[in-house]
């Protein structure tokens, strides 16, 4: 063989050492109730469907699993984490603790539950960005300290990202005041229409990110 040929092969082989691997698809579980599984939104308008093009239009190689059950509370979601972790996740959004407000549940019990939830990804060693809400006033002070004080607290207390709300990127209230955002909302003034989901989106975007960078970061 001539030693040309020989530099050839070993000039090819030399590069196919160094040239990174192509980065694999992330997949991203969003874990959490209507809010999340699109109420009353046709399917491509809704908020995992709108999260993954976001991402992808910022040319992220993402798929989003969506595990949004309509109704559930933080104990469904708990109930739902073992199996919604498959081998192939690598992170979660939860955003859970609307239904449980709705239903008076005692703020102790939804932050076992979600406590459980990150216990559950911990173990699979799945990175999570925890989703917060606020309880309204009509609750009473100390409902309403205790359920607010735990997302911020369980995020710390795991090592997960922490957005603040999912209704952050709104400039009115939705949680506590819905009707201070009546044109990004379903005519129940409780779910966003698509102009809104498109606003969370954006909104709550860059803290995906962050989530995919940590999972690349593992």
């Amino acid at each position: 063989m001539r030693r040309g040929k020989l530099t050839a092969l070993a000039s090819a082989s030399l590069l196919a050492s160094v040239t990174p691997l192509a980065a694999e698809e992330v997949v991203i579980a969003a874990l959490g109730d209507s809010l999340t599984q699109g109420y009353g939104l046709v399917q491509e308008d809704g908020f995992v469907p709108q999260m993954q093009a976001w991402l992808q239009a910022r040319g992220h190689d993402v798929r989003l699993i969506n595990a949004g059950v309509s109704g559930d509370t933080t104990a469904g979601g708990l109930a739902r984490a073992a199996w919604t972790l498959t081998e192939d996740v690598d992170g979660m959004i939860v955003t859970l603790g609307g239904n449980d407000l709705l239903r008076a549940i005692p703020p102790e019990a939804s932050r076992s539950n979600l406590a459980g939830i990150l216990d559950f990804a911990a173990g699979a060693d799945v990175e999570v960005l925890l989703v917060g809400m606020t309880a309204p006033g009509n609750y009473g002070p100390d409902f309403q300290q205790a359920f607010d004080a735990m997302y911020p607290e369980l995020a710390a207390e795991y090592g997960t990202l922490y957005a603040e709300s999912f209704f952050g990127g709104f400039d009115g209230d939705a949680e506590s005041d819905p009707g201070s955002v009546l044109d990004l909302m379903q005519a129940d003034g409780i779910h966003p229409n698509a102009s809104g989901v498109a606003v969370i989106v954006d909104a709550l975007g860059p803290q995906v990110e962050a989530l995919i960078a940590a999972i690349a970061a593992d």
